[in-house]
C-alpha cells in the first residue's frame, strides 16, 4: 500500500464528506473511486476497499461536548459577534484536522467545545478593562494540544492579537509544541528563518498549504525560546497588529523574566499599543505534573507571581489553564480552602471538562475496563522479575549485564506487533516501543546497549532462518518469536507462517535510541522514507513529560508506584491507537497497575461530578472543593506536600463517597484477628433483633445501630497501604453524625448464589473469588487486582434501596444509560450501607506471578466497604494524618531524574 497516496486520498475523501449527509456503503465507495482517479490512480481495488472500511470505522467514533460550570458574572457575547467574525484561521485548521484523519464527529465536537471556551473569554472588541480566568480539564494524551490550537485559531479570528502559550519545562517539549502551533496556526516552519531583508519565515507547512496569507508573527521558533534581542528585531513585523502575535515559551522563571523585561522596555519607550491589545495566555502546564515536580515551593510562587504580573500588564487579559487530570495543583496545593479560592490564577470564571472521543485509549479503558476477574488483563502485563537484575531503586553506578526476561519478551512482542501492523497495511506508519526504567542517564545508556545487543541477535537469526519455513524454528530466537505470537497474538487475523515470512522485511530497520540530555541521535521521526520508523526508545524524564512517541505499541515501564503526578504524565501509552489497539501491550509492576486503577476510577468519578454540577448550576469554587475533599486527593496531596515535614495533614470529605479495603494486610496475626472480628460482628447481628432480609447480594440486616459499625471499625487491622480505609478518620466522620444522619445502617454480608459454602462467619456464605497481587514481601499486603481494583461488584450500592429509590436515581442519571455508576445510588440513600465480604483469593496463573504464591492466604479473608449517603453537612471534613517518612517507605519517593537535574533552566 502506497503510504503517501493513501493518506492523501483519505484526507481528500474526509474533507469531501464533512458537513454532508452520511452516505450509504455504495455511495461512499463510488465517491472514493471517483476521487482516486484524480488523486491516487495507482491504488488498487483492495486498497480502496481498505480505505472505505477505515472511513466507516471513523464514522462510528463520537465525542461528547463535555460539561461547563460558570462563575457568577458570565456575559455571553460570542453569538452576537459571529456575524462580524471571519473564521479564517479556524477554517484552515479544521481542514488540517480532517486531512490528518480526525473523525468528522470529533472535528465537529472540537468546533463546538472551542466555541464554548471562546465564548467564556473576554470580548476582544470590548474596550473596557477586563480579565478572565478559566480551566479546561481533559484526559492524558487525549488531544488537549489540538483543542487549544483550535481555541487559538478562533481567538485570533475574533480579534485577540497577542497569544502566549506556556508549554513545558524543557526545551524539547517547548519545541514540540512550537512545531504544532507552526503547523496548526502559523502555517510556516518558524525554524526555517529566511533572509531578513526578504522578511518572514520559511517553508509553508500545515494550514499554510490551504491559504498562506495572514501569517501570524511568531516571536519564538522551533529552535529557540523567547529572547529579548530576537523579539526586538521582529517588532517591526508586528505592523500595528494586523495579524496576531504568538509566543510559545517554557514555564521557566528566567524565560518569564525575560519576557516581562521586554514588555517593560516597550512601555518605557512609550509603546502602549501592545498592552492595549486583548491578550490570551494558554497554560499547558497547569496540571499537577508541571512545575511542582521540578521546582521548590519558593520557585513555584515566583513563577505564579510572574504569570500574574504578565496578566496585569494588559488592560484586557485571559488565562486558560489546561490540565490532563481533575487533580490539578490549583485545587490540591493550597493549605486551606479559602487560600485556593483566593489564588489569583484560580479559574473563577469557568471550568470546562472535555469528553474524550470513544476511540480514546485512556486510563479508564486500560486499567478499569481492561481488567476483569474472569480473564487475564487485555493490555497489561506484570513485571516481577527485575529485582535481581534491575531493582526499581538502584544507584547511579548500577551495572547492567543482562536484561530481565520480561523485557526481552516485550522486545519480541514489539517486533511481532510491527510485523502484524505491516501486514495490515500500516508499513508507512511509525511504530515505537518505550522503555522507561531508570532515572540515571548512565543506566539508560546500558539499557540501550543491552537491548541493542538482543535486537541484533534476533535480527541476525531472522535474516538467516525466517525464510526457511518450519525448519527455521530450529533456531532458538525464531522459536521464541513464535512462542510470543502464540501467547499474545495468535487470535489476530494472521497465522504464524505468514508472519514468519514477513519478519525480516518488517524488523530489519528496527533500532534502539536513547532519549535524554546526553543523547546526540535521539528521536527524529522526520528522517523517514516510504516506510515508517521502527524504534525502541530508552529514556527517563524526557520520555515522561509531553514528548510524543509516534505509533507507541509496546511499553516496559519500571518506575516507583505512588508518584501520581509523575505516573500520569509518564503514561505516554495513552492516546489513540486506531488500527492496532489490540496489539498494544504495557508491562509494569503490579503496584503501579493498582495505583493507576485507583486514580483512573477517581478521575472518572470527578469528570462525572462536573456534569452533575453543570446541571445543578454549581460554580468553579464548588468543583474545586469537590476535588480537594475527594478521598483520592488524600494521596495526591500527601505526595505534593512532602518535604522537610514529617507529618502531612489532609482534610477529606466523605459525604456521598464509597470506600473499601482494596488492599488488606496478609500478616497472619492481622488476618486471624480480622476473621475473629467479623465472626463476632455477624454473631451480634444474628443474636440481636435487627431485621434480616434476603437480597440479590446476600444477607441484609436493616436498621443496625451505629455502635455496631463503630465497634467493628475500632477493631479492624488495616493495611498501611490502604490509606483511605484508615479507621480513625472514618470513625470520626461517622461519630459526628451518629445521632442523626448515620444513627442507623443497613448491613450487607455478601454471598455468591452458587459455589462451595464456608461457615467461617457462622452463616452459610459462598465467598467471592478475586484475583490478587502481592506487594513486596517486607510490606505484607495483598491487593485485589480485578476490574478497577474493586472488591465489591458493580451495582452493589443498590442494596437496601427500594425499587422507587433505584428508579429515581437512575432517572436522574440519564435515561439513555444502562450501566450506571454506583455513585448515583448514594444520592437517594437515607442510611449508610456497611458491606462485609468473605473473599477467597485466586492464585495468579502466570509463571511470573506464581513466584509470590506462598504469600497468598489459602483461606477466605475479610474485607469491607462503606457507602455513605449525601450529608446535610458536606462541608464538614475529617483529618487524615500521613507520616511522610512511612509514606515514602511504603510507596517510594520519586527522586528527580538525573536528566532533570541537569535541566533546561537556562535560556534556549
Amino acid at each position: 500500500m502506497s503510504g503517501s497516496s493513501y493518506d492523501e486520498l483519505i484526507g481528500v475523501v474526509e474533507t469531501a464528506l464533512f458537513h454532508k449527509p452520511r452516505k450509504t456503503e455504495g455511495e461512499l465507495r463510488q465517491l472514493i473511486a471517483n476521487l482516486a482517479l484524480a488523486v491516487a490512480p495507482e491504488l488498487d481495488a483492495e486498497e480502496l476497499e481498505h480505505l472505505a472500511r477505515e472511513i466507516e470505522v471513523k464514522q462510528g467514533i463520537k465525542a461528547g461536548l463535555g460539561a461547563v460550570v460558570d462563575g457568577g458574572e458570565f456575559e455571553p457575547w460570542l453569538d452576537d459577534a459571529k456575524a462580524r467574525i471571519e473564521p479564517f484561521y479556524w477554517q484552515r485548521y479544521q481542514k488540517l484536522l480532517l486531512q490528518n484523519g480526525l473523525p468528522r464527529d470529533v472535528v465537529t465536537s472540537t468546533d463546538k467545545v472551542t466555541d464554548k471556551i471562546l465564548g467564556r473569554l473576554g470580548d476582544p472588541e470590548k474596550q473596557l478593562p477586563w480579565d478572565r480566568r478559566g480551566m479546561v480539564v481533559g484526559h492524558v494524551q487525549s488531544g488537549k494540544t489540538a483543542n487549544y490550537t483550535g481555541l487559538i485559531c478562533k481567538a485570533a479570528d475574533a480579534g485577540y492579537r497577542l497569544i502566549i502559550v506556556i508549554a513545558g519545562i524543557h526545551n524539547n517539549l517547548r519545541n514540540q509544541t512550537q512545531e504544532r502551533i507552526d503547523e496548526g496556526f502559523i502555517g510556516r516552519d518558524t525554524g526555517q528563518v529566511r533572509d531578513k531583508k526578504k522578511g518572514g519565515v520559511g517553508n509553508v507547512i500545515g494550514v499554510g498549504r490551504f491559504d498562506p496569507n495572514r501569517t501570524p508573527v511568531s516571536l519564538t521558533n522551533t529552535l529557540r525560546d523567547f529572547n529579548k534581542e530576537t523579539a526586538s528585531t521582529n517588532t517591526s513585523e508586528i505592523d500595528s497588529y494586523k495579524v496576531p502575535v504568538v509566543l510559545v515559551i517554557k514555564k521557566n522563571h528566567r524565560t518569564l523574566e525575560n519576557l516581562l523585561d521586554w514588555l517593560r522596555d516597550n512601555s518605557a519607550r512609550g509603546d502602549s499599543a501592545m498592552i492595549d491589545q486583548p491578550m490570551l495566555i494558554i497554560d499547558d502546564e497547569a496540571d499537577n505534573a508541571s512545575i511542582n515536580t521540578k521546582y521548590s515551593k519558593k520557585l513555584v510562587t515566583k513563577i505564579n507571581s510572574q504569570i500574574r504580573d504578565l496578566l496585569s500588564r494588559f488592560h484586557r487579559s485571559c488565562y486558560v489553564g489546561y490540565t490532563a487530570t481533575p487533580f490539578a495543583n490549583i485545587f490540591i496545593d493550597p493549605d486551606e480552602d479559602d487560600e485556593m479560592i483566593n489564588e489569583d490564577l484560580f479559574p473563577k470564571d469557568f471550568i470546562i471538562g472535555l469528553d474524550a472521543p470513544t476511540n480514546y485509549f485512556g486510563p479508564y479503558k486500560i486499567f478499569i475496563d481492561g481488567l476483569s476477574d474472569s480473564k487475564e488483563p487485555q493490555w497489561l502485563r506484570y513485571i516481577n522479575d527485575n529485582e535481581d537484575v534491575l531493582p526499581i531503586k538502584h544507584k547511579i553506578d548500577h551495572e547492567l549485564d543482562e536484561l530481565p526476561a520480561s523485557l526481552l519478551t516485550a522486545v519480541r512482542v514489539f517486533l511481532i506487533a510491527r510485523t502484524i501492523r505491516d501486514l495490515r497495511g500500516q508499513h508507512a506508519a511509525h511504530c515505537s516501543m518505550l522503555v522507561n526504567a531508570s532515572r540515571f542517564t548512565g543506566v539508560q545508556g546500558m539499557l540501550r546497549n543491552r537491548i541493542h545487543e538482543a535486537l541484533e541477535r534476533i535480527k541476525d537469526a531472522v535474516r538467516i532462518n525466517s525464510t526457511r519455513g518450519e525448519s527455521g524454528l530450529s533456531d532458538p530466537e525464531v522459536a521464541e518469536l513464535k512462542q510470543v505470537w502464540l501467547q499474545e497474538y495468535s487470535d489476530t487475523e494472521f497465522e504464524w507462517d505468514h508472519i514468519q515470512a514477513h519478519l525480516l522485511q518488517s524488523i530489519a530497520s528496527a533500532k534502539v535510541v536513547e532519549v535524554n540530555s546526553r543523547a546526540t541521535d535521539g528521536l527524529d521521526y522526520s528522517r523517514s522514507g516510504e516506510k515508517g520508523q521502527t524504534v525502541i526508545a530508552v529514556g527517563g524524564f524526557s520520555l515522561s513529560r509531553g514528548l510524543t512517541l509516534e505509533g507507541l505499541t509496546v511499553t516496559w515501564f519500571l518506575r516507583n508506584t505512588m508518584m501520581y503526578d509523575t505516573l500520569m504524565q509518564m503514561g505516554r501509552w495513552f492516546g489513540y491507537r486506531d488500527g492496532y489497539e489490540d496489539l498494544c501491550r504495557i508491562w509494569m509492576p503490579v503496584e503501579a497497575i493498582d495505583w493507576y486503577a485507583f486514580i483512573a476510577d477517581a478521575a472518572e468519578e470527578l469528570h462525572e461530578e462536573l456534569k452533575v454540577m453543570e446541571k445543578a448550576r454549581a460554580t468553579p469554587r464548588m468543583f474545586g472543593l469537590a476535588v480537594r475533599s475527594h478521598p483520592a486527593s488524600l494521596l495526591v496531596t500527601a505526595r505534593n506536600k512532602m518535604g522537610a515535614s514529617s507529618r502531612v495533614v489532609t482534610r477529606v470529605g466523605l459525604s456521598n463517597q464509597f470506600i473499601e479495603t482494596a488492599k488488606i494486610s496478609i500478616n497472619e496475626q492481622d488476618l486471624s484477628a480480622n476473621r475473629d472480628l467479623a465472626r463476632a460482628f455477624t454473631r451480634k447481628l444474628r443474636e440481636s433483633e435487627f431485621r434480616l432480609e434476603e437480597s440479590n447480594w446476600g444477607y441484609l440486616w436493616r436498621d443496625v445501630s451505629v455502635e455496631e459499625i463503630d465497634r467493628f471499625l475500632a477493631g479492624w487491622r488495616n493495611a498501611e497501604q490502604s490509606v483511605t480505609t484508615e479507621t480513625g478518620p472514618v470513625r470520626a466522620y461517622i461519630n459526628a453524625r451518629s445521632n442523626d444522619e448515620l444513627k442507623y445502617w443497613d448491613v450487607l454480608l455478601t454471598t455468591k448464589a452458587k459455589g462451595i459454602a464456608d461457615d467461617t462467619l457462622g452463616l452459610s456464605v459462598v465467598p467471592a473469588e478475586r484475583k490478587v497481587t502481592v506487594g513486596e514481601r517486607k510490606h505484607q499486603y495483598m491487593a485485589f487486582s480485578g476490574k478497577g481494583m474493586r472488591l465489591a461488584s458493580r451495582g452493589i450500592e443498590k442494596a437496601g434501596l427500594t425499587g422507587n429509590e433505584v428508579r429515581e436515581a437512575e432517572a436522574d442519571a440519564g435515561t439513555r444509560k444502562t450501566n450506571f455508576s454506583d455513585k448515583i445510588y448514594r444520592k437517594v440513600r437515607k442510611k449508610g450501607l456497611f458491606i462485609l465480604h468473605l473473599v477467597m483469593p485466586k492464585v495468579p496463573e502466570s509463571p511470573d506471578e506464581k513466584k509470590a504464591e506462598d504469600l497468598i492466604p489459602r483461606r477466605p479473608v475479610i474485607g469491607w466497604g462503606i457507602s455513605l449517603p449525601q450529608s446535610n453537612r458536606p462541608e464538614e471534613k475529617v483529618e487524615y494524618v500521613v507520616n511522610s517518612v512511612r509514606y515514602k517507605e511504603l510507596f517510594g519517593d520519586e527522586d528527580e531524574d538525573e536528566d532533570e537535574e541537569k535541566g533546561d533552566d537556562k535560556q534556549g
